[in-house]
């Protein structure tokens, strides 16, 4: 029974709902119509109930007085306060609404009616509620029945209370009333709609920055977060804190773009300027013919450096750099690091404090490389004479690799950049030593890429130390 009556919706109501939201679908209908609309569905559901709940009331009250009216009257018979022969004259709640017939319950005889108008004649709506036509006129009639005793002589009573005439009056007040509902309405969809345009405003801002939006205004360009918060006002932060990522990522961008272009642009024109020499009369010149040769091969051979660093960094930035992970003990990588640095270097002291056992889940080629970029940074700012120090330590499973120097040092300001891309310092610059800025960033890549941590410790004119940490494996 429940998969037929689920097979026959899916066969009546899906369709329909699928009629009617491709029906809606050619229209528009903003964020604010669609509440306000809510509001007057809302509203109309609200004051028919209201309504309903006022006539209800109102006819409850009317009711409740026959109700008080039939018991002063009981009690007043019961109490022989008034006895049954004063009604063959008059019934004294008569004018109050309030109709009586009275029933010797032993003899079965009438004592007293002034019911005009039989009940039996009355279409029943409730046990106690009858609303009819009699001389043509409509009438709403409440009625109720009671057993007495007075004395030994038992009585029926049979009460008969008319709110015709309240019905009238509520007939007339009602319109009033719907129009008064309806005046409400409209005020409340008035200022509901303002109060919705207000409220939407800074999604209106929104599409309109968007529309604005380009290359050549993306620094001034943000959404007016002022006023009182709500979601769409942290909404428009957000947006706001994602121009500014997409700004700073774009002047990066931008600024790396700038700063290879002129890395590249150097060794060109060194390139450039000794095949000219050579085009005009080092060909036959054999001093300007090997001075133009090593040249050219210096040139060409920082120009592939920096290409090489420049794919690296790119592969990173797309996301498509892999590395090959495997344990590996990196005391005998520092060590082989430390015998090729004494190699190459013979006008520096190169020593070590410590050579630790430690195993390192990692890329081996990788972490190699980096620890590269430390030790040819020691070795490039440090002068005739002066120390390096290549540490390897196991401190609680962790590798600790540090890179010390006795060199120039550096500020506080290259502290805080010279993990920047192209970042190089002035007193660098001075000096003339050779360079793209790009090796710190890279080791920093690989680094991270380890989930480790780099510490940099340095004094101006007395050296620096690279402290990386490689967390144990868990």
């Amino acid at each position: 029974m429940v998969e037929w009556i689920r097979k026959l919706l899916i066969r009546t109501v899906l369709p329909l709902r699928k009629r009617k939201e491709l029906f809606f679908s050619q229209f528009y209908f903003s964020i604010a119509f669609r509440i306000s609309l809510n509001y007057l569905r809302l509203l109309i559901i609200n004051s028919v109930v209201f309504c309903l709940l006022f006539v209800g009331v109102y006819l409850g009250i009317s009711a409740y007085d026959s109700n008080t009216l039939q018991k002063q009257l009981v009690f007043s018979l019961e109490n022989e306060e008034i006895y049954i022969s004063d009604f063959e004259e008059k019934n004294p709640y008569y004018m109050q609404g309030l109709s009586l017939k009275i029933l010797n319950e032993d003899t079965q005889q009438i004592v007293f009616n002034d019911i005009e108008r039989s009940i039996e004649k009355r279409d029943s709506l409730l046990h106690k509620v009858f609303y009819g036509t009699i001389d043509d006129q409509k009438v709403l009639i409440v009625k109720d029945t009671q057993k007495i005793k007075i004395g030994d002589t038992g009585y029926v009573l049979y009460f008969q209370f008319d709110l015709s005439e309240e019905c009238l009056l509520l007939y007339r007040l009602l319109p009033f009333v719907i129009l008064l509902l309806a005046f409400f309405t409209a005020c409340v969809i008035g200022y509901g709609k303002n109060g919705d345009e207000k409220v939407f405003l800074p999604i209106k801002n929104m599409s309109r920055l968007a529309n604005r939006l380009t290359v050549n205004n993306l620094q001034s360009e943000r959404i007016n977060i002022a006023g009182t918060k709500n979601e769409l006002k942290d909404l428009a932060e957000t947006i706001n804190k994602m121009l500014d990522r997409i700004e700073l990522s774009y002047e990066s961008q931008k600024q790396f773009v700038s700063d290879a272009s002129h890395e590249l642009r150097t060794p060109i024109a060194v390139i450039q300027g000794y095949v000219n020499m050579l085009d005009r009369w080092g060909k036959s010149d054999p001093e300007v013919l090997e001075e133009s040769i090593e040249a050219i091969k210096n040139e060409s051979k920082s120009m592939q450096e920096l290409v090489e660093k420049l794919l690296f960094l790119s592969r990173h930035d797309k996301k498509t750099l892999k590395l090959e992970k495997h344990m590996f003990n990196m005391r005998v990588l520092v060590e082989d690091m430390l015998k090729e640095t004494k190699m190459v270097t013979t006008n520096r002291i190169i020593e070590t404090k410590a050579l630790e056992d430690v195993m390192v889940y990692g890329d081996r080629q990788a972490l190699k490389q980096a620890i590269r970029v430390f030790v040819d940074n020691a070795v490039k700012y440090t002068s005739d004479g002066d120390s390096i120090y290549i540490s390897c330590e196991n401190k609680d499973g962790d590798c600790v690799i540090s890179v010390e120097d006795t060199g120039i040092g550096m500020t506080r300001k290259d502290i805080d950049n010279i993990f920047e891309r192209f970042y190089r310092s002035d007193h660098v610059r001075d000096r003339k030593i050779n360079g793209h800025g790009l090796g710190l960033s890279i080791a920093k890549l690989i680094i991270l890429k380890h989930t480790g941590n780099i510490r940099v410790r340095s004094q101006y004119t007395k050296g620096s130390s690279f402290i990386v940490t490689l967390p144990r494996r868990r």
